[in-house]
């Protein structure tokens, strides 16, 4: 159990550490609506990737690439609109204004966002897939340590990189403005090419 274990965390830390369109959005958000407001998005993976978990692991032994190329557009559509509010939030920015509470939005766009990403997919089927079926095979306490390795430090990671921006806001109101627009155009960058991907 405690390869499994070690394994998941392994491979969680991986997954939270590498740059992506899900990784800008919490930036983005943390430094529009604060950390605090923001945190419970570092959540999203558990509510998004349950059914991707499953369509991998019960149906998918390898994802077809037209549905690859699908998600990358839907997918890019998608960011492109995110960076749309990050843009939105970078030209009303006014550090005189209190932090806005998003609510649920902030989780569920984020699990929206992680859904329609190819990325959790092809992890799961190719990468992390495999592993959990050959843990759970040997033991479901295996299976169970994996995950419960990989979410741990999967959420860790993501809270990490949320209180970071949000402390790093507090450098002064013109350093946060320029990190929401870096963030704003890196989620234009990402949803361009996604959107590329899917058509090309």
């Amino acid at each position: 159990m405690w390869i499994y274990l070690l394994q998941g965390i392994g491979f969680g830390l991986a997954a939270a550490s590498q740059p992506g369109p899900f990784q800008t959005y919490l930036i983005s958000q943390s430094l529009s609506r604060g950390w605090r407001h923001t945190l419970p998005a570092a959540l999203a993976p558990l509510v998004s990737d349950g059914p991707i978990i499953a369509l991998c692991l019960l149906v998918l032994s390898q994802v077809p690439p037209w549905m690859q190329r699908g998600l990358y557009a839907v997918g890019g559509v998608f960011i492109l609109y995110l960076a749309y509010g990050a843009v939105q939030a970078w030209r009303r920015f006014d550090p005189a204004l209190p932090e806005q509470a998003p609510g649920q939005q902030s989780i569920l766009k984020a699990a929206l966002m992680n859904a329609l990403s190819p990325g959790p997919y092809l992890f799961w089927s190719l990468v992390t897939g495999p592993i959990l079926v050959a843990g759970w095979r040997e033991a479901p306490a295996s299976g169970i340590g994996f995950l419960a390795g990989f979410y741990l430090t999967l959420v860790g990671g993501l809270s990490a990189i949320i209180l970071v921006s949000g402390l790093a806001a507090r450098f002064g109101p013109r350093v946060r403005h320029a990190m929401l627009g870096l963030s704003a155009l890196a989620l234009l960058v990402f949803g361009l090419v996604q959107l590329g991907k899917g058509f090309l």
